[in-house]
Parts: C-alpha cells; sequence; structure tokens
C-alpha cells in the first residue's frame, strides 16, 4: 500500500449554549465543505484510497458468497466483479506518492526505513491475528511450513505462486510493495534525469507494458502468475511514478476529474465483460492514469473535489489498516457461520453492513492503537552521529549526482 498524504484536521468548535442559530449553521456548512488544501498537500488521494479499498471489500463479499444468484447477487456482480481493480489503483498511486513526496539528497537507507516505518507495524499485528485464528477458528490460514510463514514476514512470500496467499490473503500486496520501495532508490535515480517528455514515454510504455503483458502471458507461455507476482505489477509502479513526477514539475496536461472518472468508470464496467487475466488491471490502467494525477492537479489548484471531504480523507487514513483486517474478519465469519451462505438480499445486505463496521472499527482500532505509535517508535531520532559522514552512503534525489 502507498503512502498517505495527509491533510490537516479540521473540526467544527462543539455547539453549546448562546451559540447564535446562524453562527452554528455556518459553522455546520463549514464542517460539511471540502475545504482548500494546504499548500503541496494531496488530500484527494486519500480520500480516493478509501473508495478504493471498498471496491476491494464488496470484491470479497462477492466472492464469499454473502449474495445469492438472485437479482441482489447479479447487482453485486456488475457493480464489483472487477473490485480488483483497486490493487492496481493502489500500485499506481504508490509510485505517484513517493515521486511526489521524494526527499532531495535523501539516503535510500533513510527512505527504506520511512516506508518500513508506513507498512510493518500492521503487517505484523494482522499476521499475528491471522496466526492467532489458523490455530483457532480458521485451520484454513495455517501456512503451509514455517518457511512460508517466515517468507510472509518478510514480505517476500509472493514470489513462489504457492505461498502468494500466506497468513493474511491480502498481505501478498505488500511483498509488491516491498519489491517497488526496494527498487524505488534506484528507479527515482534514473527517472529525475528524464525531463518531461521522457517522462511521458516512459509512462506511456509502462500504461502500455501493463495492457500487453496478459496478451504475452497467454500467447506465449510464459506461466507468471500476473496477478500477484510482483515482477509483472512493476510497471504499474513505474508508470505512478512517472505521472508523479509529471505533475512535480508542471508538466501535467492531462483531462479535468470529470473526464478522468469518465474513463476509469467505462474500463472498470468493462472489465467483467473480459477474460480475467485482463481484468484486474487491463482495462482500468488508462483511466487510473488520467484519474490520479487530475485529482492531484485539482488539489494544487484548489478546484472542488469531492475526493477531499475531510470525512473521507479520515477514512483514507484507515484506509490501509481497513485494508489488511478485513479479510480477517470475513473469514472469521466464514468459520462461524459458513462458508459462501447465498443469503437473500436483506439478510446478505445486513452481513455485508456487519462485516464493514466491524472492519471499520478494528482499522480505527489499528490505525490509532499500532500505524500512528509504531510509526513513531522505528523513526525515532537517532542520537546525532559526531563524525563527518561516510562518503560512501548512497543516496537519491537531487543531493545524489555525485
Amino acid at each position: 500500500m502507498p503512502a498517505l498524504i495527509h491533510t490537516a484536521d479540521r473540526r467544527a468548535a462543539p455547539v453549546g449554549v448562546g451559540v447564535p442559530m446562524a453562527l452554528t449553521t455556518e459553522r455546520s456548512r463549514r464542517q460539511e465543505t471540502p475545504a482548500p488544501p494546504l499548500p503541496g498537500q494531496l488530500p484527494s488521494l486519500t480520500g480516493m484510497r478509501w473508495v478504493a479499498a471498498f471496491v476491494v471489500f464488496v470484491y470479497h463479499v462477492r466472492n464469499f458468497g454473502y449474495f445469492g444468484p438472485d437479482q441482489s447477487g447479479r447487482l453485486v456482480n456488475w457493480a464489483f466483479g472487477a473490485g480488483a481493480a483497486g490493487v492496481s489503483f493502489f500500485f499506481i498511486l504508490s509510485g505517484f506518492v513517493l515521486a511526489w513526496t521524494a526527499r532531495p539528497g535523501e539516503r535510500a537507507r533513510t527512505f527504506w526505513r520511512r516506508r518500513l516505518a508506513r507498512i510493518y507495524p500492521v503487517h505484523l499485528a494482522t499476521a499475528a491475528v491471522a496466526l492467532l485464528l489458523a490455530y483457532t477458528l480458521v485451520p484454513g490460514l495455517r501456512p503451509g511450513g514455517i518457511r512460508e510463514a517466515v517468507a510472509n514476514l518478510l514480505l517476500v512470500s509472493s514470489w513462489n505462486p504457492q505461498w502468494w496467499q500466506a497468513l493474511n490473503p491480502v498481505s501478498w500486496s505488500l511483498t509488491c510493495e516491498a519489491f517497488f520501495y526496494a527498487a524505488f532508490p534506484a528507479l527515482y535515480a534514473v527517472l529525475r534525469r528524464l525531463g518531461p517528455r521522457g517522462l511521458t514515454v516512459l509512462a506511456l510504455a509502462g500504461g502500455a507494458v501493463v495492457v500487453l503483458l496478459p496478451w504475452a502471458n497467454t500467447h506465449h507461455a510464459l506461466g507468471w502468475t500476473l496477478y500477484s507476482f510482483p515482477l509483472a505489477r512493476l510497471p504499474e509502479f513505474v508508470l505512478g511514478a512517472a505521472l508523479g513526477l509529471l505533475v512535480k514539475a508542471g508538466a501535467w496536461r492531462g483531462p479535468g476529474l470529470d473526464v478522468s472518472l469518465a474513463i476509469t468508470l467505462t474500463g472498470y464496467f468493462l472489465t467483467v465483460q473480459l477474460p480475467y487475466e485482463y481484468g484486474y488491471a487491463a482495462c482500468t490502467v488508462t483511466g487510473l492514469a488520467l484519474l490520479i494525477p487530475a485529482a492531484a492537479t485539482a488539489d494544487l489548484t484548489g478546484t472542488p473535489s469531492f475526493w477531499r471531504h475531510p470525512r473521507m480523507v479520515r477514512l483514507g487514513e484507515w484506509s490501509f489498516a481497513f485494508y489488511l483486517i478485513h479479510i480477517l474478519v470475513m473469514r472469521t465469519g466464514e468459520a462461524l457461520f459458513g462458508a459462501r451462505p447465498h443469503l437473500a438480499a436483506v439478510p446478505a445486505l445486513v452481513a455485508t453492513v456487519a462485516a464493514l463496521a466491524l472492519s471499520l472499527v478494528l482499522a480505527w482500532a489499528l490505525y490509532e492503537g499500532v500505524e500512528r505509535p509504531g510509526r513513531r517508535l522505528v523513526l525515532r531520532s537517532r542520537r546525532p552521529a559526531t563524525g563527518p559522514r561516510p562518503t560512501g552512503a548512497r543516496r537519491f534525489g537531487r543531493g545524489g549526482r555525485g
């Protein structure tokens, strides 16, 4: 999962006795209206993270068979059968955000430390929950051996197709992210030397690879498990990084939010019409490659954006924890109440809302109790060195040209 870009916490003052009604109304109106972002912040991207995580959640509701094969089930399949595209959004956004926030002269190991602080505390916590469930309620989560469990904890399990859903099933995407993070300093050292034209060519090439790779894998028998194989998902990340640098340089010339969203939705609903190998990324990559820069540009220019509403941003801040915990909630429900219940519309909706509510509560607890304090712990300042810096320290950014 990519880094969050936070906004300031804006809360309306509490309404008390003696507050004039007009002032109360005005305060309420300001609270509900998305505030302009502070300079350099991209809150719309954080809000979009929640939508992507929610789409993945309902995609799993569909896969777990909450809804039966009646009209409600067909509606859920039509609306969320392409929900795996939410992970593609995360990969593109990750590249975009890392390129946008890259710090000139930052050492590679400092970058890796920040990324470790971002994802590892919640990964460890949810892996522990998965292990507890594996040996109590959900034996299907048990790893095939100690090597599989260790590979998941070290975020390398998805390189082995047999282990791609080890422990917490959705943590395979963190294996991809860990690979992206490992490659980013070297990648950025190349990208920052490209001008707008070179970045545009690279972005087009990245998108083309995402579209063509399923065809090559099928027709040339590459044998890759494209969905979870980190190397196969790298083009999405590279695409996002090139787009981030284009926006950062003021060279982005794509369409606005409305047009970009329309293109994204067109590709999203086209997904279920094509074979699976084309559906998880190929159909939506063009729309997402337009939508993410459009949202960032809207924030930079102060253009109105629904995505930066304070509630959307708050949910976006919880989205990483929500993504990692929701599947464990659903697997527990499956163990307690049965697999693929195929409920009628109303009971299925109640079960979905219950799973969503519990996942949100746990996501909030993980964010406040694990993610934030864990990040502070990992990033706790070290005692400054008294001697000169080593001349051979590896860096990336503008200060790393040697």
